[in-house]
C-alpha cells in the first residue's frame, strides 16, 4: 500500500518554478535597461542644452536679433561690447544703433558740440566726442561767439545797478550780451545798464606742468575777473561777485557749436 502510494504520486514539474523566475529576471533586465536609456537621453539633452547655452548669443540670434536687444542697453554697456570680438563690434558700432543713443545723450542739453557734427563722422564717434565736450570746461572764443548770453547783476552788487536790473525787478526778460569774433562785446539796443559803451573781452588761461590749466577766466574791459563753469545740461556761466553771465540752450542751431576741435 505505502509504495503504491508513492508510485501514484503525481509528478511535479521541475521546470515550472524556474520558468516562472526566468520570466520575472527578464522584466526587470528590460526596466533597468529602459532606465539606462532615458538616463542617456537626459544627459544627452542636458549636454545639449549646456552647449547652447555656452554659445555666442551673436551666432545663435543672430545681427538683427542682437540689434534689438543691445538698443535696450545703456550705452556704457554697448560700449563693453565692442570688445567681445570683431563680430561684436561689427554689430554693436553700428550708426543704426548710436544714432539713438546720441539721440538719448543729446536731449534736454543746452548745446551740441560741432565737433560731433562733422559730415561722415561715425555715430559712436559723435557719441564719444559729445561726452568729452560735455566735461570741457575751458572755454574758448567760439564758445562765446557762438552763444547768446543773459547777464544779471549779483546780490553783492550795488542797490543802484540791481534796480536797473529786470532780473531783479521782475520788469522783463533778462538781459542780453553778444560776443563776437572781432573781440567785442555788445548788448540790445536801449539796454540801460549797457549804455552804448565799447567793451572787449579777452579769455586767459595759463598752464602749468605737463598742461594743467593753473588758472582760466573771461575778462570785460578792466572789470574783475569772471571765473568759467559748466553746467550738467552743457550751457556755461561766467560769473564774480558782482554779475554773472549763462549761455541760452541753442541745440537746434544745426551744425553745431563751439570749436571744431574739442580743447581740455
Amino acid at each position: 500500500m505505502g509504495q503504491d502510494k508513492g508510485k501514484n504520486k503525481i509528478p511535479i514539474e521541475e521546470d515550472g518554478p524556474i520558468s516562472s523566475g526566468s520570466s520575472g529576471e527578464d522584466c526587470g533586465g528590460e526596466a533597468t535597461e529602459a532606465m539606462g536609456k532615458k538616463r542617456k537621453k537626459r544627459k544627452r539633452e542636458n549636454k545639449t542644452a549646456c552647449g547652447s547655452l555656452l554659445q555666442d548669443p551673436l551666432v545663435v540670434f543672430g545681427s538683427d536679433i542682437m540689434m534689438k536687444i543691445l538698443r535696450h542697453l545703456d550705452a556704457c554697456s554697448v560700449a563693453l561690447s565692442l570688445l567681445v570680438s570683431r563680430r561684436w563690434h561689427g554689430v554693436a558700432s553700428s550708426d543704426r544703433l548710436w544714432a539713438s543713443k546720441c539721440e538719448e545723450l543729446w536731449l534736454g542739453k543746452a548745446h551740441i558740440p560741432r565737433s560731433s557734427q562733422v559730415w561722415q563722422l561715425s555715430k559712436l564717434a559723435s557719441y564719444s566726442i559729445s561726452v568729452m565736450d560735455g566735461k570741457r570746461t575751458r572755454i574758448k572764443k567760439e564758445d562765446l561767439c557762438d552763444h547768446v548770453w543773459e547777464f544779471h547783476f549779483n546780490e553783492a552788487a550795488p542797490e543802484y545797478w540791481r534796480n536797473l536790473d529786470p532780473y531783479w525787478k521782475g520788469t522783463g526778460p533778462p538781459m542780453r550780451r553778444y560776443f563776437h569774433l572781432d573781440g567785442s562785446v555788445t548788448a540790445d539796443p536801449g539796454d540801460e545798464v549797457w549804455g552804448g559803451h565799447e567793451s572787449s573781452y579777452s579769455v586767459v588761461t595759463s598752464f602749468v606742468g605737463e598742461g594743467q590749466i593753473r588758472e582760466h577766466y573771461v575778462r570785460i574791459n578792466r572789470w574783475p575777473r569772471m571765473s568759467v563753469s559748466r553746467k550738467e545740461d552743457w550751457s556755461w556761466e561766467m560769473s564774480n561777485n558782482l554779475y554773472c553771465y549763462t549761455s541760452i540752450s541753442d541745440a537746434h542751431k544745426e551744425g553745431g557749436t563751439g570749436p571744431l576741435f574739442t580743447f581740455f
